[in-house]
């Protein structure tokens, strides 16, 4: 009896992991949801949105209605013992024709009105809805008196009617998830993908593959019933726990590729701002301030506030710059050897470190004509980059300098 046990061990824990942590994968789909929902009601007519939404919410829900505790609440607010499993399976296959539905809108991205989209939705729609009313009606017929709360699937497996119904809604979640995962690795050997997205969809796929290692468990233990067998275990303790590990791997599946997008985005502009600190340390030595600090700035709107002070202090700057200075300067970046937009880069730094040490009565060179400024403003990143490398200007501007003469012996 004791090696019977031991041997149920790893049953019995997954058992208590599913009865103790069912809230951990319905709270994984809540926040995967909620990061979504922004998105969704911005660009609600985008398909492929809605769908994403409405599978989400409907995972979420099955995973709540699904707890020992909320089936026990709902039999009890209803009156009707065993309600929970109809209400349940008409969940998950609502939850299955999202998946199907998704995979249209995925397939066909923003073509929802083109007539074969809508045919495919129309007919998911339909055989799905004609899924959920044949359970209830099923349901109905069937004689389930005695209340069960987790193990109705294998106790009721042998009864008229709940037997169908029990056989239909895995009939109808092992379809959908077949379809989904196998379109779902054909796209991950498609590749074209960027990193965020591919292991998004690699979770994904690792979920839907659990979600049929889930039905496999379901109706391998019921089809032991059938033959008068009991492998109930697989439906109490096996087939929750692959549930919930599905569960969490398909939300991190939709939470990644945003998530990445959203952390690459905050990292690309916290880089900008940073790599802009050279030129508006040198842009505040010359207004005497800088930009005014605002507690709950923005990283976005931080950014384009030193960006606009930079300009606006470079603007009067630029044009006192000597343009011969700048001309010998590119020339001589380029004869040690550097890439010519490198080299127009520190060329800017130098006439801007000149007309700065030179200051406001600065004539501009020969005073002819008005210095271009375009570039200058539109470069403000390698430029800023360049004042980084204060003893490569300081030789540029040395060999600037120089006579013309000397410059070309030197070289």
């Amino acid at each position: 009896m004791e090696s019977a046990d031991a041997a149920m061990g790893p049953a019995s824990f997954l058992s208590e992991f599913y009865t103790s942590f069912w809230w951990v994968p319905a709270a994984v789909l809540a926040a995967a949801l909620a990061i979504k929902v922004p998105t969704i009601i911005r660009l609600w007519k985008d398909p492929l949105l809605r769908a994403v939404g409405g599978l989400l919410l409907l995972a979420c829900a099955v995973f709540v209605f699904v707890a020992p505790s909320t089936i026990v609440w709902v039999n009890r607010v209803t009156g009707v013992p065993n309600i929970s499993a109809p209400w349940v399976y008409s969940l998950l296959t609502a939850f299955c024709g999202s998946c199907l539905v998704l995979i249209i809108a995925w397939r066909d991205g923003l073509s929802e009105r083109s007539a074969p989209t809508r045919r495919a939705t129309r007919w998911v729609v339909f055989a799905y809805g004609s899924v959920i009313v044949a359970l209830w009606v099923l349901f109905a017929l069937a004689d389930v008196p005695v209340e069960r709360t987790r193990d109705l699937d294998t106790y009721y497996a042998t009864t008229p009617f709940m037997r169908e119904e029990i056989l239909l809604y895995l009939v109808a979640h092992t379809t959908a998830v077949l379809i989904t995962s196998k379109l779902i690795w054909n796209w991950i050997r498609t590749g074209g993908f960027d990193a965020w997205l591919r292991w998004g969809l690699r979770f994904l796929g690792i979920g839907y593959a659990l979600n049929l290692a889930f039905d496999a468990a379901k109706l391998t233990a019921v089809t032991a019933r059938w033959t008068g067998n009991d492998l109930d275990w697989l439906s109490l303790d096996v087939a929750p726990a692959l549930a919930c590990l599905s569960a969490v791997s398909i939300a991190v599946g939709f939470i990644l590729p945003h998530a990445g997008q959203y952390l690459r985005e905050r990292w690309r502009i916290r880089l900008a701002h940073r790599r802009l600190r050279p030129l508006y340390r040198l842009t505040r030595t010359v207004n005497g301030s800088g930009v005014p600090f605002v507690l709950r700035a923005s990283p976005e709107l931080r950014l384009t506030r030193r960006e606009t002070f930079i300009r606006d202090v470079l603007l009067p700057l630029a044009r006192r710059t000597d343009e011969r200075l700048g001309e010998r300067s590119y020339a001589a970046a380029l004869g040690l050897g550097l890439p010519p937009a490198r080299a127009k880069a520190l060329a800017s730094a130098v006439v801007i470190l000149d007309a700065v040490d030179a200051g406001p009565r600065a004539d501009g060179g020969d005073g002819t004509r008005d210095p271009d400024t375009t570039d200058l403003l539109r470069e403000i990143g390698a430029l800023s980059r360049a004042l980084s490398h204060p003893d490569l200007l300081r030789e540029i501007r040395a060999r600037a300098a120089a006579p013309e003469d000397t410059v070309a012996v030197t070289e």
